[in-house]
């Protein structure tokens, strides 16, 4: 009881917690990374005007473009179907007279979410062609 008494009494300060030092240095390097990263992109504009007749620069954007998004597209549908296979295991646990109801929809979403990777992978073919 006296415990409750002594939360009770204890007042909230106001204040916002002040930022940490390594919170300072992280955006520092933030924003030193970025001015580098802009520094860079300039660096490479005046070969972007030869873009146009097939420079070097196209193919390697395409290149990076293609490998870039299929690998995005197969790591984040890795997630979604882990995520809508732990939901579907987790509801069957839950009622496991329900898993007639579950595990169909589940099914058809999985397949949904692979034929997004596949189309994924027909563009980053798309884009390999272009090289």
């Amino acid at each position: 009881m006296q415990t409750l008494n002594k939360i009770k009494n204890i007042k909230l300060s106001k204040k916002r917690p002040t930022q940490r030092k390594g919170g300072r240095q992280m955006k520092k390097a933030l924003s030193l990374l970025s001015i580098f990263g802009v520094a860079m992109i300039a660096a490479f504009i005046p070969e972007s005007a030869h873009a146009a007749e097939g420079g070097e620069l196209t193919k390697l954007g395409l290149a990076l473009g293609a490998g870039l998004g299929i690998g995005i597209a197969a790591g984040v549908a890795g997630l979604g179907q882990g995520r809508a296979t732990a939901a579907a295991l987790s509801g069957i646990a839950r009622n496991p007279g329900a898993s007639s109801k579950i595990l169909t929809p589940m099914i058809i979403g999985l397949a949904l979410i692979e034929s997004l990777v596949i189309y994924a992978l027909l563009i980053a073919f798309l884009l390999q062609g272009k090289i």
